[in-house]
């Protein structure tokens, strides 16, 4: 009985082992290489997944992304032989690392970004096998670092010997949050601390401010992932500097502003005086009225050869003069210059001769006759008569002729020339 007791117990701890032995080798089990990683904004991550199962038909993979708290998206998934990318944000961004079917499930997500920090889950299931007590789901944690960006320095408050300023230094991104250190001076480095300097804030307090302060005040702005750096210039200067550098500005805006009006104001005088003259050229002038006639040129013809004065060689003198005789060619001459004044002396011994005078028209002159045989005599009042009377039956000046009055004839009376001004039209002399 005994024998046979042992026999049957053995035969079913045997089966019981083999059983529980096949059941285990069934479970589906998922593992993770590193289950936090770090990676850097801009870069590519692989996150390291296999699984291992005894049945040879092919896995069913799922990758969900925990973008909030409880709050889980599926971003990849492979499924009868093709693999799908089920979300936007992933899109042409993650993949298998491996071809699929394959038990290294890990993917590779390129050109991270700062929202892709989270919760990664694999869940993977095989035909005719399954996992228990979550042993084919694994979960890596992610972490994107932001490098700084190049800060941006600044000064505030007016630096003035005694003053107090603040020098600002700021990244607008960078994960985790940078941390700021300001120094002096690119060759020789002057470090300062707190309170002056606060890292946090990037903010460094310089008080009572000197000429030795002055100088080039350097910025640093780091993180885990790299550095980044912006400087200022800080120059201390006087109140007074100050108000002669804004004065010397101020006065230079002005002096140009002062130039360019005057040289518009000379341009505009320029062209109105231009527009005045051709204006004033355009206008119809009238003409000048004509000189007046002189009063004694309006006297009746017998006067205006006394009035003219051309023969000043005859004297004036109203006594009778006695006739001298003259060589033929003196006579000649005479005759031919009394032609020209319309003066034809008689060979008659009652032929009265007057010479014409300036004054002729007015007062009696004197008388002379011709000689005869050389010999002179006196006239007598009734003569003088007539020889008066013939004198005024002379031609007046429209019977002479203008071809007989010539320079050489005048010349020869003894006449002056006298020149005589001539008016322009518009009444001036010329």
């Amino acid at each position: 009985m005994d024998a046979r007791s042992r026999r049957s117990g053995l035969r079913f701890s045997l089966a019981s082992a083999l059983l529980l032995l096949e059941f285990s080798s069934a479970l589906v089990q998922v593992h993770v290489g590193q289950t936090s990683m770090i990676a850097v904004e801009g870069r590519h991550i692989v996150l390291p997944v296999w699984y291992t199962s005894d049945s040879k038909e092919p896995p069913v993979v799922n990758w969900l992304f925990e973008r909030a708290p409880s709050k889980r998206v599926q971003i990849l998934k492979y499924f009868a032989g093709s693999s799908q990318v089920e979300d936007p944000q992933f899109k042409d961004r993650i993949q298998f690392v491996y071809p699929m079917p394959s038990t290294n499930v890990s993917v590779s997500i390129n050109l991270t970004r700062e929202e892709d920090s989270g919760l990664y889950e694999c869940l993977v299931n095989v035909a005719h096998d399954s996992g228990s007590g979550g042993t084919n789901i694994g979960v890596v944690n992610l972490t994107v670092l932001v490098p700084p960006s190049i800060p941006t320095c600044q000064i505030q408050g007016r630096a003035l010997i005694g003053g107090n300023i603040t020098l600002r230094c700021h990244s607008s991104s960078g994960k985790p949050a940078p941390q700021y250190t300001w120094k002096r001076g690119e060759l020789t480095t002057q470090v300062f601390f707190p309170p002056a300097q606060d890292t946090a804030k990037g903010t460094l307090t310089l008080t009572n401010l000197t000429y030795k302060m002055s100088g080039i005040y350097v910025c640093t702005s780091s993180n885990q992932v790299s550095s980044s750096k912006c400087n200022v210039t800080l120059e201390v200067t006087s109140a007074v500097s100050t108000a002669v550098i804004v004065g010397a500005v101020v006065g230079s805006f002005l002096g140009l502003f002062l130039i360019v009006a005057l040289g518009v104001l000379f341009c505009f005088y320029r062209q109105r005086k231009k527009e005045a003259r051709d204006d004033l050229a355009n206008e119809i002038k009238e003409d000048a009225s004509a000189p007046r006639t002189p009063a004694w040129a309006r006297k009746p013809p017998s006067d205006t050869v006394s009035k003219n004065g051309t023969l000043s060689s005859v004297s004036s003198n109203p006594d009778l003069r006695p006739y001298l005789g003259k060589p033929p060619s003196d006579t000649a001459s005479i005759i031919t210059a009394g032609s020209t004044l319309a003066y034809r002396p008689y060979t008659n011994q009652r032929n009265v001769v007057r010479m014409p005078t300036p004054s002729m028209s007015s007062q009696p002159q004197g008388q002379y006759l011709s000689p005869q045989n050389g010999n002179h005599y006196h006239p007598s009042t009734s003569t003088l008569g007539q020889a008066k009377g013939a004198v005024s039956q002379l031609p007046g000046p429209d019977t002479l002729s203008p071809a007989t009055v010539t320079p050489s004839n005048l010349a020869r009376m003894g006449a002056v020339p006298v020149m005589v001004p001539a008016q322009s039209q518009a009444g001036s002399l010329v």
